[in-house]
């Protein structure tokens, strides 16, 4: 198989084929004119092999990663040698984020997002926070590290929601006061949330923005670095461009105390004060809620993103997937530090740390995991045509392996639970996106060397010397 550029029509006959709408079928002819489907046809029987491309496997839309910082993937190795809590593994993530300019976040997060594709991810949900120079000072775009993003998900072929992130402040003490930001934290933030609406609408405006494969998207970053009075600026951001906007919402236990200290409200209230829970809201981590803050979630309809295999790494604990989409929130799944990039495992993970913590099976079935990697995980980020294999959708499609050493042996009637509780990124064997072929056979198609590329990436960043020691050899900061 090569590179294919959208054309007119193309067809696509899958063995085994999984849709949200649909569910599983086989021997599904997909049809698409350029990027979007026209005709889904099941029990399609054989076709003549000059106008169609055979999938062997289970064919399933494009996946959602809905929460991702790009840099923290230079990370993975480094900060699981030795101990510590969330707030040591913060201090070594804002080192890798003060070593990095345009050019070298350009090259990082390229490589990233091209990892991703090779994992079966059609679209991601970036939030981004690292503004401005390491000293805080603006670039003379001050959008500069923005453009680099969406300029990476498009050099990797995957469509981008850039979640513009306001941080004004560098968290909340002990007694509820609110910290200034210092260090690495000032390339963060923007003089208030007036400002920062101004720079983020101003990123937009631009020539070519956004472009056919990026949309834009607002993120309070959490209750510790945002005030509550600040908040209602970003708010009527998202609101006046119907865009989504997400929020880290009690990842850590310290965060829930500070809050109530300095508000005398938990983090779900501060943001439902301020206006900014709704079907366009995501809550990212929701780990340490009471049953209130499910409620309050549940009830107004905001999306809830789990990011299980970050969540372990980091120690946070397990949030109450189950009641909050029992309460009404829909469940999306990001890789968030990319400890692993592989949203199969992190599926999965939000089952089994389900039954982890009530001792029972079940909770989740392969089907409502796999629509909240997909379709569900597309509407949080504002593409609610894609994440589905019907006319009039985006023609995004992976392809899984069904015959590797993880999935080999796999029913027809079973296929998808094969597929959600046993295969890996490692198994995705073709990626189409937007119509045109962006993996194949486990092979990136625009970027030839996607390992070469992270490496080189990577031991530049850790190298890269701002003015410090240099080149980072282990788990201790320079």
């Amino acid at each position: 198989m090569t590179a294919t550029a959208p054309g007119p029509t193309r067809l696509w006959l899958a063995e085994l084929a999984w849709s949200p709408s649909g569910g599983l079928r086989r021997d599904v002819l997909i049809e698409a004119s350029g990027e979007r489907i026209t005709a889904v046809t099941p029990e399609a029987g054989e076709q003549p092999q000059d106008r169609v491309t055979r999938l062997a496997g289970l064919t399933m839309p494009g996946l959602a990663n809905a929460h991702s910082h790009a840099f923290h993937r230079a990370l993975r190795g480094i900060t699981q040698a030795g101990r510590g809590t969330f707030w040591t593994w913060r201090e070594r993530m804002y080192e890798v984020a003060s070593r990095l300019d345009p050019d070298s976040y350009l090259e990082l997060a390229t490589a990233v997002y091209a990892e991703m594709a090779l994992a079966g991810i059609s679209c991601v949900g970036e939030f981004h926070y690292l503004h401005h120079g390491p000293d805080g000072t603006r670039y003379a775009d001050p959008n500069q590290m923005g453009r680099a993003l969406v300029e990476a998900a498009r050099r990797a072929g995957i469509r981008i929601t850039l979640l513009d992130t306001c941080y004004l402040s560098g968290g909340l003490a002990a007694d509820g006061s609110q910290e200034p930001l210092q260090g690495t934290q000032l390339r963060f933030g923007d003089a208030d949330a007036t400002a920062w609406a101004a720079r983020a609408a101003e990123l937009w405006s631009g020539p070519g923005m956004p472009g056919p494969d990026a949309r834009p998207g607002a993120a309070i970053h959490s209750v510790r670095a945002v005030p509550p009075g600040q908040m209602p600026p970003v708010v009527a951001w998202a609101r006046e461009r119907g865009a989504p906007l997400h929020v880290h919402l009690s990842e850590q236990v310290a965060e829930n105390r500070a809050c109530l200290a300095a508000h005398g409200r938990t983090p779900a209230q501060v943001l439902e004060d301020a206006g900014a829970l709704g079907p366009r809201a995501t809550a990212v981590h929701a780990t340490h809620l009471s049953a209130s803050d499910v409620r309050l979630l549940g009830e107004s309809r905001s999306h809830v993103c789990f990011c299980p295999t970050t969540e372990a790494d980091l120690a946070d604990g397990i949030g109450p997937a189950g009641a909050l989409t029992a309460a009404g929130s829909p469940l999306t799944i990001g890789s968030d530090s990319h400890a692993v990039i592989d949203l199969l495992e992190e599926a999965r993970r939000v089952e089994l740390d389900e039954r982890l913590a009530s001792g029972q099976r079940g909770h989740f079935s392969a089907a409502e995991l796999a629509t909240a990697a997909t379709a569900t995980g597309h509407a949080s980020l504002g593409w609610p045509e894609a994440g589905d294999i019907a006319p009039g959708g985006l023609a995004d499609l992976v392809t899984v392996a069904l015959d590797s050493p993880r999935t080999a042996g796999a029913g027809t009637a079973t296929a998808l639970e094969s597929v959600v509780f046993g295969a890996t990124a490692a198994d995705v064997r073709h990626v189409v996106i937007g119509g045109r072929d962006v993996v194949a056979d486990s092979r990136h198609l625009l970027v030839p060397d996607v390992s070469g590329k992270l490496a080189a990436a990577i031991t530049a960043t850790l190298d890269h010397d701002h003015g410090r020691s240099g080149h980072w050899d282990g788990p201790d900061l320079p």
